[in-house]
């Protein structure tokens, strides 16, 4: 239970959902296994926006014209693409080990209701889910990218640690 453990609270509540939901078997060994693929997520995550020199930022605007892509403390991830005329593509997709969350969703046409703050929820007046669990990260592009590039480089870079995040999975699945 050590990686489990040292995990705050608010993961480990997600962790104990995940496993609530996931129809692994309950217990300390399911959490302790859970923790650790968070753990290899997170990571993923991290060495995904740097590999890809995106920015974490605290706080992103609905209005912002950039795009951005999020990790929620339950292990989705969720992509927003640039602004363009009012409407940003949006992606969401799930950690693949839940039952009560689609596995992924997107909406060409998505709208932000309200800004986006870490430790808080992403809620859509028109998106791929209606809200999200908390949010863990968010990052950002610092490139000075057209928004048809912007968008292509986010969905990459989303694909890719998804990608990782299912080989994760299959070692917990195992």
């Amino acid at each position: 239970m050590e990686t489990f453990l040292g995990l705050s609270a608010v993961i480990q509540n997600h962790i104990k959902q995940i496993a609530k939901t996931s129809g692994m078997t309950e217990g300390d060994e399911t959490l302790e296994v859970l923790a650790q693929a968070w753990e290899e997520k997170r990571k993923c995550f991290e060495d995904g926006l740097s590999e890809n020199q995106l920015e974490e930022v605290s706080f992103f605007s609905k209005d912002e014209e950039k795009g951005a892509v999020a990790l929620t403390y339950s292990g989705s991830l969720i992509t927003l693409g640039p602004l363009v005329d009012g409407y940003r593509k949006a992606d969401y997709t799930s950690i693949g080990l839940r039952k009560d969350v689609p596995s992924t969703a997107s909406e060409q046409m998505a709208s932000l209701a309200d800004d986006v703050e870490v430790d808080s929820v992403i809620s859509f007046t028109k998106g791929p889910i209606q809200r999200s669990s908390p949010i863990y990260k968010i990052a950002v592009s610092m490139e000075d990218l057209q928004a048809e590039e912007e968008e292509a480089l986010l969905t990459q870079i989303t694909q890719d640690i998804a990608e990782e995040f299912v080989e994760v999975n299959k070692t917990i699945i195992q």
